[in-house]
């Protein structure tokens, strides 16, 4: 009887260190998401300010200002983690022809409003950036735990599951291609 109960002992201790340990990370990652969360609203402020500066200098570049705003609209929008990632990256490749657009115009490339905005959206970027990692680092360790043995046997039961990485469409990775060639009229 007293084995019996020094078994039940110890396997409610693994249990509850299990589920502690799960929980923590699972906490962890939450609030890393929160952090992504902030610096993505932080970007999403900035936008109309940068479109409306461009839109004085590149009166017929509306439709690249259109795809930024919409672009913005949808990710504020997105519910899911693998929603906000696919608007994140519209937004990542909009704002990236943005900044290639100004290089067409060097008056926009002088503004101080501009080169303001810029500045500050580099700096959002690079927070997003160790954000991101930082998510995904407290998601492998939950996800490591939730896989490891004994972990997996107690946690499955006890409802606890991976959560998905935050990670960058392959076309995020890519430059970003401008054509600034207007089509002549037809004589």
């Amino acid at each position: 009887m007293i084995y019996v109960l020094l078994v039940l002992a110890v396997l409610a201790v693994l249990v509850v260190g299990v589920y502690n340990g799960v929980i923590r990370l699972k906490n962890k990652s939450e609030e890393a998401w929160a952090d992504i969360d902030t610096q993505l609203k932080r970007r999403y402020d900035l936008i109309p300010n940068l479109v409306e500066t461009v839109k004085g200098y590149a009166t017929h570049e509306a439709q690249t200002l259109e795809n930024v705003i919409q672009a913005r609209n949808s990710a504020m929008n997105a519910k899911t983690l693998p929603e906000k990632e696919q608007a994140e990256n519209m937004i990542a490749g909009a704002l990236k022809t943005i900044f290639a657009l100004s290089e067409s115009y060097p008056d926009l490339k002088a503004n101080a409003n501009f080169m303001n905005l810029q500045n500050t959206l580099k700096e959002i970027e690079e927070h997003i950036q160790l954000s991101r990692r930082y998510y995904n680092a407290t998601v492998r360790d939950l996800n490591t735990k939730l896989e490891v043995f004994p972990n997996n046997i107690v946690a499955g039961p006890l409802g606890l599951n991976k959560k998905e990485f935050f990670q960058a469409a392959e076309g995020e990775k890519e430059n970003v291609k401008v054509n600034f060639t207007q089509e002549q009229p037809k004589q």
